[in-house]
């Protein structure tokens, strides 16, 4: 099991930061090959379902996600959910937590756990490693001060 730990700190209030971190599909734009459906209607809740599907035409592999728990931040309470990942290839759970921050705007937090079915443990470092980056890409990408929507 690789283990991944990120934390970042956004300009925008935590329900902002929380919107962004949140809305599964805009994930992908940081995430090479890699596709987001969400599978049940809105809003998001316990139960949500989506889908990354990552690959090039037919070779590639499908990474499904249930959220397990669901809290957004209110009344200057942090937000956090956990999500399942369900797949054949790619196992595990991550967690994201927003908080709000001393002054203005708000901390995000990320922890994952993750396995590839089939990689030995001895390479957890580098799917670690790779997975810092990857999803370190997306945090920012996905914090970016830019307009709503």
């Amino acid at each position: 099991m690789a283990f991944i730990r990120l934390v970042r700190t956004s300009p925008h209030d935590p329900a902002e930061t929380w919107r962004r971190l949140t809305t599964w599909e805009q994930h992908a734009g940081g995430v090479p090959l890699t596709r987001i459906t969400v599978q049940t209607g809105p809003p998001n809740r316990t139960g949500t379902r989506f889908l990354a599907r990552t690959g090039l035409g037919p070779l590639g592999f499908d990474d499904p996600m249930e959220l397990v728990s669901w809290q957004p931040p209110r009344d200057g309470e942090p937000g956090h959910c956990r999500i399942e990942k369900r797949g054949r290839i790619v196992t595990g759970h991550a967690e994201i937590a927003v908080h709000p921050a001393a002054g203005s705007g708000s901390r995000a937090q990320w922890h994952e756990e993750i396995r590839l079915r089939g990689l030995p443990a001895f390479c957890d470092p580098a799917l670690a490693f790779a997975g810092r980056l990857l999803f370190g890409r997306v945090l920012d990408r996905l914090l970016r001060d830019r307009p709503s929507g």
